[in-house]
């Protein structure tokens, strides 16, 4: 017999009664679940392998980090103050990377995109973090990402030495912890997670869901990430191979229900649809002009193609983002619409006196926009 409780719930109520330490919640869990039933393998497993992130992650801070990491900055505002829409724009500080961003709640009834832009230093590397959040069945999981995510991975141990590792390990965690701190109510919120890291001259992208990120290279589209789809013959064969059925409604959907494969939250779900996300490196040479994220608002109505030749048609990332959103609002989309542009100028060079100067300026011409310590 498998167990017929939440063997994460029993580490939660662990927590609850004061212990604090992996190896003893260990043994009050396995204690609790004898009484009720036995544990599968591959339950006993996967719990091990948490704990020992857990205590990877303990070991970190209790017995200080050998790296150097620099205060993260916040580019994007904690809170627009226009709910309905906002852009801005960063620059960083050596030049070689500017970015823009633009969201639009659009024909919905509600915002449920969510986007998040983060930067720092560690070892003298430069460290920058981009992602797009689409939620579905409200807003929470979405909202839960922006906040925790990019945080949850710079604290990972392993965050330079073994970036994959990390990523996937921190995004699977972190919709552990969504679903816990949602345990105690009726929703059952969802969100899309499309991210992309630099650290360094290397890019990792990383997808749940079918928000989508790509790039230009040499002026060719290509995507660095595919879409969870529930009829996408991988996707279908997991699931199925995992007790789920896929059934059309109006589209393909888990269940019947869900129209996307892989997702952080949906707790009713859970079993089929995934947060183990799928992780593509590059490396950032002088061929790599643009990255492009966006929610799937922008996807349904604009090719890749598309996206690259209108995000190249414009001088700034910013003015792209913007003109991006535009165009799929004008083609019809009918969801929320947000996106990320990142413009890389390989060639340019700066003395220390206009280096400061041109960011000073790019941060005053952006009243939507600012960066923030944290």
């Amino acid at each position: 017999m498998v167990y017929t409780s939440s063997l994460g719930s029993v580490i939660v109520r662990a927590t609850h009664l004061g212990i604090c330490q992996p190896s003893h919640a260990v043994t009050y869990a396995l204690r609790r679940q004898s009484v009720r039933s036995l544990i599968s393998t591959r339950d006993i497993s996967n719990f091990l392998r948490a704990c020992l992130y857990r205590i990877r992650k303990n070991m970190m801070v209790d017995t200080g980090s050998t790296s150097k990491q620099e205060p993260v900055v916040d580019v994007n505002p904690e809170k627009d103050d226009d709910t309905d829409y906002a852009s801005g724009g960063w620059k960083s500080e050596d030049g070689r990377l500017s970015c823009g961003y633009s969201s639009f709640r659009g024909r919905r009834a509600s915002m449920e995109d969510f986007y998040d832009i983060k930067t720092s230093k560690i070892d003298g590397q430069t460290i920058c973090l981009f992602g797009i959040f689409d939620g579905h069945g409200g807003s929470r999981a979405a909202e839960y990402l922006k906040q925790n995510l990019f945080g949850n991975l710079l604290k990972h141990p392993e965050f330079v030495t073994n970036t994959k590792c990390a990523i996937s390990e921190t995004y699977q965690q972190t919709d552990k912890d969504f679903l816990n701190s949602e345990k105690d109510t009726l929703r059952d919120d969802g969100s899309t997670a499309s991210t992309a890291v630099l650290v360094g001259n290397h890019l990792y992208v990383a997808n749940v869901g079918d928000s989508r990120t790509i790039i230009s290279r040499k002026g060719k589209a290509i995507a660095l990430s595919d879409d969870h789809k529930p009829n996408r013959s991988d996707e279908r064969k997991r699931i199925e191979n995992a007790g789920g059925i896929i059934m059309w409604a109006g589209t393909w959907r888990v269940g019947g229900v869900l129209a996307m494969s892989r997702a952080f939250g949906n707790r009713m779900l859970k079993q089929f649809v995934v947060a183990e996300p799928e992780i593509q490196e590059q490396a950032i040479d002088e061929e790599l002009e643009l990255l492009v994220l966006a929610s799937d608002g922008l996807w349904d109505v604009v090719p890749n193609e598309d996206a690259i030749s209108l995000a190249e048609s414009e001088e700034s990332p910013e003015a792209a983002a913007r003109k991006l959103t535009e165009t799929a609002f004008t083609r019809g989309s009918a969801d929320n619409i947000t996106c990320v542009v990142v413009r890389f100028h390989h060639q340019h060079k700066m003395t220390e006196a206009g280096e400061g100067s041109e960011v000073g300026a790019a941060d005053n011409n952006l009243p939507n926009s600012s960066a923030e310590n944290i």
